[in-house]
């Protein structure tokens, strides 16, 4: 009886790595079981990413049964394939998980000594592999460095870079496992997706190679002509049903391809790799979402990141309402339709970031080219120059990425490029790497970009087409992720901005002018009418285009008595710094709301707009100090 309950409780056992080593082989597949069991109960409640996980069991356990972490470091690509790591080092209370106070959705070192990168974007890790192993090895530390990377991260060239260094580091202890599912978010593209499918498919190479083996033993062939006859039939087969396999040619020990999901298979593998003393690369394949149903049926990834759902189903507990991302592409696919020369752009998100139906009504004009941020917007540079007018779809947090080419290829050259940034602002629950807050400031630096922050799907539309008709300068359209708010319409509009509300309060002792950018507009309009209701005069306005400040936002603000600009971004150097310079010779005090300059963590959107002072009480708040102000003066 107690063995039975033994088993049913191997995963609360084991919260060390050490511990896996001490798992009987029978015991392996009960614990894996137990893990998808655990991930799919636990990540229902909370959301998260499933799929990823789901699909890393195996591998996961193998890994931490070979190699010795924290001595041996393990660097997770991404990150998001990094929660059954987290089960087998400790962490198992998943009850608030990407919560405040629970655990990250990715590594995080303060969680714990097995972590070591908490960066959630893609294609870093093979560089932080070599420059730990360079230094591991100044010092004669012979211990093991780990890289897990996804196929879907290996379409970034910044893995390319790290691999051209790490195939001449002859000395040094690194692994590269190469988790190949074929997707990232989205299915994996281009010659490397290819080139791995070939690899993945060549069942027949080991066939034929046990066939060559039997062949030889059953004819005596003696010691070392069967061992030259089994090497030149090793060469023949793999020259004749595989295509050459390039990390060979870069000189990186392969082992591979390996079923990932035979616990067995997978630490043979390691240990082969283990017992090398220079770089090799082992090519593991899995399937996303495996052990659940709904997720191994889904063609869309819809289970890659979740939010809490019906685990026997699938379904979402709380199906979301319509939102930006919709907009956009119901938007662009109709533009698209009245303008040939419209082209969609993404980063391997096709779908997340709404260019799917234009995909689907003009697959020649939707061009997805991997996890590869920066080439898309210098393409997207080569498309403008040749009459096109692309629109590159990211993350937000992804626009960091191709700064560079956004400043010396595209705004340099004037190209009339427009970047559409979903998931802008605190995004919440994904931590620091993924709030997109950076972006507004990023772009204050470069001339002539032009953005936008649209603040309800009427606004989506018209800035967007606005900003196709921009044939000379890249141009910015950012939205906040989540649900439409109720339509917002304009009073009046003066010049190019919007005002929304206003108020004036014969007794009060000043005029104030809230400047609400985006999503930040529903909590202005509600503070502004709680402080109408206490006797203060205020109006609101939406700028609409927050990038370069104009000429009509200045002046009209110029004629009232203090102003205060509220942001989803970082303040430093964002739409309010912009503002209050621009204002600088009226007089007129400008106090700037938003996220201060910090790496905001995981946790609930509006408690975090809160905590930086930015909803509806922090901007009430704001503005009664400045009335007082200006009332002790």
């Amino acid at each position: 009886m107690s063995g039975a309950h033994e088993s049913r409780d191997l995963l609360s056992r084991c919260t060390a790595p050490w511990e896996l080593r001490r798992l009987e082989r029978g015991q392996l597949d009960q614990l894996a079981a137990q893990i998808r069991a655990f991930l799919i109960d636990n990540v229902a409640r909370t959301g998260g990413h499933l799929g990823p996980n789901l699909g890393v069991v195996e591998l996961t356990i193998g890994l931490h049964r070979v190699f010795r972490s924290p001595q041996d470091t393990v660097v997770f690509d991404t990150g998001h394939q990094a929660y059954v790591h987290k089960l087998l080092t400790g962490r198992q209370d998943f009850s608030s998980l990407r919560c405040p106070g629970g655990l990250s959705g990715y590594p995080s070192r303060s969680e714990s000594e097995h972590d070591v990168v908490e960066s959630s974007h893609a294609s870093a890790s093979l560089a932080w592999v070599d420059g730990i192993s360079r230094e591991k090895h100044r010092r004669g530390d012979r211990t093991w460095t780990v890289g897990v990377i996804g196929d879907g991260a290996l379409t970034g060239g910044m893995a390319w870079e790290a691999l051209n260094n790490i195939a001449t580091a002859k000395n040094r202890r690194i692994a590269i496992v190469i988790n190949d599912n074929g997707r990232s978010y989205a299915p994996t593209i281009g010659g490397l997706a290819a080139h791995l499918d070939a690899l993945r498919t060549s069942a027949g190479y080991e066939r034929a190679l046990a066939w060559g083996k039997q062949h030889l033993l059953s004819h005596g062939v003696p010691g070392r002509a069967a061992y030259d006859a089994l090497h030149g039939l090793k060469t023949g087969i793999k020259d004749a049903l595989i295509p050459q396999v390039m990390f060979e040619d870069l000189g990186l020990k392969y082992i591979g391809p390996v079923n990932g999901h035979d616990i067995a298979a997978v630490e043979r593998a390691l240990r082969r790799a283990r017992s090398l003393d220079e770089p090799v690369l082992v090519h593991m394949i899995t399937e996303k979402g495996r052990g659940y149903t709904p997720a191994e049926e889904d063609i869309a990834d819809r289970f890659h990141a979740v939010g809490p759902i019906h685990p026997e189903t699938g379904l979402p507990i709380a199906p979301e309402r319509f939102g930006f991302t919709g907009v956009f592409a119901d938007e662009i696919r109709s533009l698209a339709a009245a303008r040939d020369d419209i082209v969609g752009i993404t980063a391997a998100m096709m779908h997340p970031v709404g260019l799917g139906p234009m995909h689907e009504a003009f697959p020649g004009r939707v061009i997805d080219v991997g996890i590869a941020e920066a080439e898309a917007v210098t393409s997207a540079a080569g498309m403008a120059y040749e009459g096109a007018h692309p629109v590159v779809a990211l993350y937000a947090t992804f626009l960091n990425r191709g700064f560079d080419q956004l400043l010396m290829d595209v705004a340099l050259h004037r190209a009339g490029v427009t970047f559409v940034l979903d998931r802008a602002g605190i995004t919440g629950t994904d931590g620091a790497s993924h709030n997109g807050v950076w972006d507004i400031a990023m772009c204050s630096l470069i001339p002539g970009v032009r953005l936008a922050a649209p603040r309800d799907e009427a606004t989506l539309r018209e800035e967007l087409r606005e900003a196709l008709d921009v044939a000379d300068a890249p141009t910015v359209v950012r939205y906040r992720k989540g649900a439409l708010p109720e339509p917002m319409p304009a009073l009046r509009r003066v010049g190019g901005i919007d005002v929304l509300f206003e108020e004036e309060v014969e007794a009060s002792s000043a005029r104030v002018l809230i400047v609400g950018a985006g999503a930040c507009v529903p909590d202005a309009l509600k503070a502004a009418r709680r402080l109408a209701a206490g006797g203060v005069s205020v109006t609101v306005v939406d700028p609409r285009w927050l990038l370069p400040i104009r000429a009509d936002l200045t002046s009209f603000a110029s004629t009232f008595d203090c102003v205060i600009s509220v942001e989803d971004g970082i303040v430093r150097g964002g739409f309010g710094w912009a503002l209050r310079d621009a204002l600088y010779d009226s007089g007129v005090p400008v106090r700037c709301l938003g996220v201060p300059q910090i790496l905001p963590e995981h946790g609930d959107r509006s408690a975090m707009i809160r905590e930086f002072g930015y909803d509806a009480s922090g901007i009430e708040s704001a503005v009664r100090v400045q009335v007082e102000g200006l009332v002790r003066c």
